[in-house]
């Protein structure tokens, strides 16, 4: 039981930076995160993708967790970027 209120100790603060960090880059966005391990699952939507291809918005979420993927803190992410009518389809 210890060793699994340790390992989640050590999620929230990286959820938590992670999530502080997706929110300035997408000030407009609704972002979800869940943190598992090293696997994240992410959701941004945000106007911010209008006209962009799903690679391009990828791309600038991946932007973002660069330094968390080079150092092995994330391993495998999901993301979903839609904008606010995508959502709503």
């Amino acid at each position: 039981m210890l060793r699994k209120l340790e390992y989640l100790q050590k999620e929230e603060p990286l959820q938590e930076e992670i999530q502080q960090y997706l929110e300035n880059e997408f000030t407009d966005g609704e972002i979800k995160i869940q943190l598992d391990g090293n696997r994240i699952y992410i959701q941004v939507i945000s106007q911010a993708f209008e006209g962009m291809s799903r690679v391009k918005r990828q791309q600038r979420i991946y932007g973002c967790l660069k330094e968390y993927i080079q150092s092995g803190e994330l391993h495998a992410v999901s993301i979903s970027a839609l904008t606010q009518g995508e959502l709503s389809s």
